[in-house]
C-alpha cells in the first residue's frame, strides 16, 4: 500500500472487507444538514488521499427543505464562509448500491478558527453527550425507526398508495406483525440487509408495523453519536433498496390519511462512567431518584422540544389519537399509550422511551432534543407526574399541536434553548419559520375541492 493510500488504514474493518481486493474509486465527504439530509462533495478516492481538509459554505445550514433560505430579519449571513471538514474515519462505511467501490464519511465540522460550528447538527449532539460526561455519566439509545415502503409518486397531487407486493395485490393495513407482509417485500427487505451488512451495520429487528406497506427496523443500543450517525446511514441505505424495486421508501411522520404515522422511538437509559452501571437502577434493582428526574425532564421540556422533534407541518398529522401515536406527556411502564414508556426489562437494562419523535427530524437532533430534555430533569432534581394508569388516549393533550405553537415554545424556552446551544437555537428556529411561511403560500386540494365554489 504506498504512501498515498495510507488513509485506507484508517477504515473499519466493515469498510475493508467491502473494498477486498478492489481499488476505492470514489470517497463522498458528507454531513448532515438541518433536515438530515447528506450534503458534501464526492471525489476520486485519488484526489482525497491528497487532501487535508474538505471546504463547505456554512450557508448549507441555513437551507429550508424546499431549497429556501432562512430569513433572519435583515441580519447578513449570506457571505458564505467555508467551513473545515475533516474526516472521521471510525464513520467510513461502503456505499453498496453505487456502480464503482465508493466509501462515505461523515466528517466533522469547524469554523476557521478550528472551533467547532455551533449549528451543525452532529455538534449539537456531541455537546448533549458532552454535558452527561462532565457529570460523569453515558448516555446509551437505541432508536427505532418506522417507514412505509410506498408506490413511486412523481405527482404531489396525486395520494400516496402502497406499492403492490410480490403477491400482486397491494398490502392492506393492520398487519402488525405479520411476516407474510413482510414477505410481501421480501427482495426489498434482503437487499436493506445486505447493504446494511455492507456498512457494518447490524440490525436488532425488522418486523411489518400496522400501515399498509410500513417497516420498523431496530437498532441496538449505545452511544447516541453513533447511533444517529447509522440512522442518517439508513435512511439512505433504505432508499436505494427501494428504488432498486421500483419503489419508495418514505420518512414522512403522517404520508398517507387514515393510516399511522411513522415514529423514531428513543430509548434511553445512563451508564455511571466510573463503574458502568446504569443509573436508573440502584444496587437492589429499584428505580432511582434520577430515573424519576430524567422523566420529569421529558415531561417538563418536552413541549418546547417538540419543534426539533416534529419539525414539519406534516409531523403534527401524526399526533392524533388511535393511530398508534402518543398525544400526551402521560409516563407508564408497559404502555404504549402514554408519550413515555418504561418497557419491561431487568434492573441493568432499565429504560425510559421517548415515543414522541417522528421519523421524519434529523436523528442528530431528536436524539439531542430528548437527551437535552432528561438532562434538564436531572438538573433540575424534579419528581414527573404520578404514573398514569389506563389508556392515556383519553388524557388531555399538551403538546403544540401546530409547527408555529411549537416554534413559539422552542423560542419562549430558556432553558431548552441553552441546553442546545444559543447559535444553534437562533439558526434552527429561522429555517422553520421560514419553512412555516413557504407552507402558508400553498392552496391545498381539500381547499380548493370545498371552498372554491361553496363559500
Amino acid at each position: 500500500m504506498d504512501s498515498a493510500n495510507t488513509w485506507l488504514k484508517k477504515l473499519p474493518q466493515a469498510a475493508l472487507d467491502y473494498i477486498g481486493a478492489r481499488r476505492v474509486e470514489e470517497v463522498e465527504c458528507i454531513v448532515s444538514d438541518m433536515p438530515g439530509i447528506s450534503r458534501g462533495k464526492a471525489m476520486p478516492a485519488s484526489k482525497f488521499a491528497h487532501s487535508r481538509h474538505i471546504y463547505l459554505p456554512d450557508s448549507i445550514f441555513y437551507q429550508t427543505i424546499t431549497g429556501g433560505w432562512a430569513n433572519f430579519e435583515g441580519e447578513e449571513r449570506f457571505t458564505d464562509p467555508d467551513m473545515v471538514l475533516t474526516p472521521d474515519f471510525s464513520t467510513a462505511t461502503a456505499a453498496p448500491w453505487a456502480a464503482d467501490p465508493t466509501i462515505q464519511i461523515i466528517h466533522d465540522i469547524a469554523d476557521q478558527a478550528g472551533n467547532p460550528v455551533p449549528f451543525a447538527p452532529r455538534n449539537v449532539l456531541k455537546n448533549l453527550v458532552r454535558l452527561y460526561a462532565e457529570k460523569g455519566w453515558a448516555p446509551v439509545v437505541a432508536p427505532e425507526l418506522e417507514f412505509y415502503l410506498v408506490a413511486p409518486n412523481t405527482d404531489p397531487t396525486r395520494e400516496v398508495e402502497p406499492p403492490f407486493g410480490r403477491s400482486g395485490r397491494r398490502v392492506p393495513a393492520s398487519q402488525g406483525y405479520s411476516m407474510s407482509a413482510v414477505d410481501e417485500y421480501g427482495p426489498i427487505i434482503d437487499d436493506i440487509y445486505d447493504f446494511a451488512e455492507a456498512q457494518g451495520f447490524e440490525i436488532d429487528t425488522i418486523i411489518h408495523e400496522g400501515g399498509a406497506g410500513q417497516i420498523e427496523i431496530n437498532l441496538p443500543h449505545g452511544d447516541p453519536v453513533r447511533l444517529a450517525d447509522q440512522v442518517f446511514y439508513f435512511k439512505r441505505l433504505i432508499r436505494e433498496a427501494a428504488l432498486k424495486h421500483d419503489c419508495y421508501a418514505t420518512f414522512m411522520a403522517k404520508p398517507m390519511q387514515d393510516q399511522p404515522g411513522s415514529a423514531m422511538h428513543i430509548h434511553h437509559s445512563i451508564l455511571d462512567l466510573k463503574t458502568g452501571k446504569n443509573i436508573f437502577s440502584d444496587d437492589s434493582g429499584a428505580e432511582t431518584p434520577a430515573f424519576f428526574h430524567f422523566i420529569a425532564g421529558l415531561q417538563t421540556h418536552l413541549p418546547a422540544a417538540t419543534a426539533m422533534i416534529a419539525p414539519y407541518v406534516n409531523s403534527y398529522r401524526r399526533y392524533v389519537p388511535d393511530y398508534s401515536a402518543p398525544v400526551n406527556l402521560e409516563w407508564a411502564r408497559d404502555n404504549r399509550t402514554t408519550g413515555l414508556r418504561v418497557p419491561i426489562a431487568p434492573p441493568a437494562a432499565r429504560r425510559v422511551e421517548n415515543r414522541l419523535a417522528g421519523m421524519d427530524c434529523n436523528p442528530y437532533l431528536g436524539i439531542a432534543a430528548s437527551l437535552a430534555c432528561g438532562w434538564l430533569g436531572l438538573q433540575a432534581g424534579v419528581m414527573p407526574r404520578p404514573e398514569l394508569k389506563g389508556n392515556a388516549y383519553t388524557t388531555e393533550g399538551s403538546l403544540p399541536r401546530s409547527l408555529r405553537e411549537a416554534l413559539m415554545a422552542f423560542e419562549a424556552s430558556e432553558a431548552l434553548r441553552a441546553a442546545v446551544g444559543a447559535a444553534f437555537a437562533e439558526v434552527y428556529a429561522a429555517v422553520k419559520w421560514s419553512e412555516q411561511d413557504e407552507f402558508f403560500h400553498v392552496i391545498s386540494p381539500w381547499e380548493r375541492e370545498h371552498l372554491l365554489i361553496n363559500v
